[in-house]
């Protein structure tokens, strides 16, 4: 027993009953398993893959149940609004995986066609709705009609600003502290386009004021300057509000719906009505009363009203749970990747899409005004839905660049389905993401010659080993 390695073995057995175990580590801190799940290379990746995953299947199941008494009463088939929901989710697929396969550079270069296209949609549809096919509702011109595909060219100025607007404000980064280096291009063209925007959509003017916002957040504007632009962009909402009778009816309806239950505030009313009645655990899928002819967009911007009554309080918070795991996963891509466009990106696109939950939710629950935006991801609407998954995607790619993910994909290798599906494998850190520009007349290193000289000079401060 007193052997010479006895005194060795006592001591690892010491150390072995003194470690915690699992047991003790959960009393001592029950989120430890979390913390330490959140400490893995892909956990962003895979946080935004399954709350976007369960949304849009979440949003399938509601839109089946929500639009079948209309679409039956329309159509003839309780499956129409449903199987053209689920046309636009096949449609998005190749969107999702276009978006994970671009690179940074395809991104850039992507931002001003898309801002120039969009800003003359918006323009026609403002100026000359009816010859350039635009789709009226509620006596506002939202939508343009391309044979049996409609777009609403707002869902696109919200991407092209936040691509344009990251590019942008990359390039002006050392002189963001002054006014006039903020004003020449981005405030005018800013404001060109929540105008176009906010002259027939409020809600989507706002939407577009919080990815502006966010990039000048983001990117370290000086907060006097940041407080400014806010004041500003305030004002400009109160005089569109007051420029349109109609939205002053929605705000007036919005303090006492039940005043004018039958006129304004009628599709406020039956919104509060049918969340009410759930309960906890809801009257059950496709047993709602509310969507029989009484509560207007049921399928559209309310159908988290649907979800209120079918699936009741544990079904709408399961559905806030997963926007605020889809949030909390956006940010974190927006503060763990290492490239400034990423970082600008990927805050903008994940606050645009909270926000706009938010604010549908809320005019749901009668917490704010209704403005008309869809619940993302979940809402029926085939633009909107596409656009979104193609965002899902891009986040996703920057999911993959942050820098403990990109060393575990290189140090896993390819697999077989990111072959099959042509998905690229990330830079490593420090690598450039875009390729450096070409020095005229041919002076200049190459990327390849510094390369080797730095190998050389790094091999000489060696001693020559390798």
């Amino acid at each position: 027993m007193g052997g010479p390695n006895g005194g060795a073995v006592a001591d690892r057995e010491k150390e072995t009953a003194a470690a915690p175990t699992f047991a003790d580590r959960a009393a001592i801190n029950p989120f430890a398993a979390l913390q330490g799940m959140l400490r893995r290379p892909m956990s962003s990746y895979y946080l935004l893959m399954a709350s976007a995953g369960l949304l849009l299947a979440i949003g399938l199941a509601m839109v089946l149940s929500a639009s079948s008494i209309d679409s039956f009463q329309n159509h003839r088939s309780a499956y129409t609004v449903f199987l053209a929901q689920a046309k636009w989710a096949a449609i998005g697929l190749p969107a999702f995986w276009l978006g994970l396969r671009l690179r940074v550079r395809a991104f850039e270069l992507l931002a001003y066609p898309l801002l120039l296209v969009s800003a003359a949609m918006l323009g026609l549809l403002w100026l000359i709705p009816e010859a350039v096919g635009g789709v009226e509702v509620n006596n506002v011109y939202l939508w343009m009609k391309f044979g049996p595909v409609q777009v609403q060219p707002a869902e696109l100025a919200k991407l092209g600003l936040a691509l344009w607007g990251a590019a942008t404000l990359l390039h002006k980064r050392a002189l963001l502290g002054e006014w006039k280096h903020l004003a020449v291009p981005l405030l005018p063209i800013s404001g060109i386009m929540l105008l176009l925007v906010g002259h027939n959509d409020l809600g989507s003017m706002l939407l577009l004021l919080i990815v502006l916002l966010t990039l000048l957040w983001v990117s370290g504007v000086r907060f006097r300057i940041f407080g400014g632009l806010l004041a500003v962009g305030m004002v400009g909402v109160v005089a569109l509000i007051f420029g349109k009778g109609y939205r002053m009816d929605r705000i007036t309806s919005f303090t006492d719906p039940f005043a004018v239950a039958d006129d304004e505030g009628y599709q406020a009313v039956h919104g509060l009505l049918a969340l009410g009645s759930g309960g906890w655990w809801g009257v059950g899928l496709g047993q709602g009363r509310e969507k029989w002819g009484y509560l207007p967009e049921e399928h559209n911007d309310f159908i988290f009203a649907v979800i209120g009554e079918e699936l009741g309080v544990i079904g709408c918070f399961v559905v806030i749970a997963l926007f605020g795991v889809f949030t909390y996963a956006g940010l974190r891509i927006a503060r763990r990747v290492e490239d400034p466009f990423r970082r600008l990106v990927a805050a903008s696109c994940t606050l645009w899409l909270a926000g706009q939950a938010l604010i549908n939710m809320g005019a749901v629950a009668n917490l704010v005004p209704i403005t008309g935006v869809p619940l993302p991801l979940i809402s029926a609407g085939g633009s909107s839905l596409v656009l979104t998954m193609f965002i899902v995607g891009m986040l996703a790619s920057f999911a993959r660049a942050e820098p403990d993910a990109a060393a575990a994909l290189h140090a896993r290798g390819r697999t077989w389905w990111s072959k099959m599906w042509g998905i690229p494998l990330p830079p490593l850190p420090g690598e450039p993401v875009a390729r450096p520009p070409r020095q005229r007349g041919g002076q200049g290193p190459t990327a390849r010659t510094r390369a080797k000289s730095d190998r050389g000079s790094l091999s000489r401060r060696s001693g020559g080993r390798g």
